[in-house]
């Protein structure tokens, strides 16, 4: 097998079908089936189970394709290294960021760097921190921001900020005037919540699990926007780091009785290469912190 052959084979893995994988990869479909029939063939084993609508991976295709992506990666960090070597690019870094700390940490230095740095490239990725480690895993991203807590081995980090999560609410709701909230008062409200994925939704989980409590979800987003009119509008409230609040009018943050910090950092691959722009973008960042 051939690195071309394993890169076929991935895309046809992702696409599910020979005629969307000839698309991406601008090649004609007679080409790339005979391209996958020549893999399989040069191992022995068949790859896909195909049919008239839709293409599905074998066994053997499934135990394959976490090889072919690690592969084709190294591939890829090799190429960039060797073109920096060469002079070739200016470099770029991709970069994964969770709303609430794209939207209120993360600005100003996203702008010192690109003044330090105007050649150099930035990317950024707004998702939940679950998306954020998978994305890093599997090389889409080079630097991300996560949650410091169950951080896959495969990942290095450095630590970014520590920040308390509180509730939030309008300034005429019933609770604004609490010095403090438990979480059974907390849980007894309408709530609107990011959806699976950020951190704050598993805090959110978490404490629903210790505590055998069943929240009330009147509103789930992945807009900290939408969220932050909802609850300054009186609809609802929620939990969001006190970062947010901060630069936030008409909200209140009310901490809870057991106050709850969360630790957020900085990740990359262990073992993935960095580049040159990668790297000075996690050196700044530590910095400037």
């Amino acid at each position: 097998m051939d690195v071309r052959q394993l890169r076929y084979f991935a895309c046809v893995a992702e696409q599910m079908s020979f005629t969307r994988a000839a698309r991406k990869l601008h090649i004609a479909q007679p080409a790339l089936s005979i391209a996958i029939k020549k893999l399989e063939s040069s191992i022995g084993l068949n790859l896909f189970d195909r049919n008239e609508r839709q293409v599905h991976l074998t066994y053997e295709g499934k135990l394959l394709l976490p090889h072919a992506h690690r592969i084709l990666q190294m591939m890829e960090d090799a190429n960039t290294e060797m073109a920096e070597l060469r002079g070739l690019q200016k470099g770029e870094v991709r970069v994964g960021v969770p709303g609430m700390l794209g939207s209120y940490f993360f600005p100003s230095i996203l702008m010192g760097f690109k003044s330090q740095y105007p050649d150099l490239k930035l990317s950024v990725v707004e998702a939940g921190t679950q998306s954020i480690r998978q994305m890093l895993l599997d090389g889409e991203l080079d630097v991300g921001v996560i949650h410091s807590k169950d951080v896959p081995a495969a990942l290095d980090t450095s630590h970014l900020i520590t920040s308390q999560m509180v509730a939030v609410t309008s300034t005429d709701h019933p609770l604004a005037t609490r010095s403090s909230i438990s979480f059974e008062s907390f849980f007894d409200e309408e709530l609107v919540m990011f959806k699976k994925g950020y951190f704050h939704r598993e805090f959110i989980d978490q404490i629903c699990a210790t505590h055998k409590i069943s929240p009330h979800l009147s509103f789930e987003t992945n807009l900290l926007a939408m969220i932050l009119n909802i609850v300054r509008h009186g609809f609802a409230i929620t939990a969001l780091l006190e970062l947010v609040t901060e630069h936030e009018p008409g909200l209140v943050a009310i901490p809870f009785d057991e106050p709850v910090t969360l630790d957020i950092s900085m990740a990359w691959r262990k073992h993935g290469y960095l580049s040159l722009a990668d790297r000075a973008f996690i050196d700044f960042v530590q910095q400037n912190k």
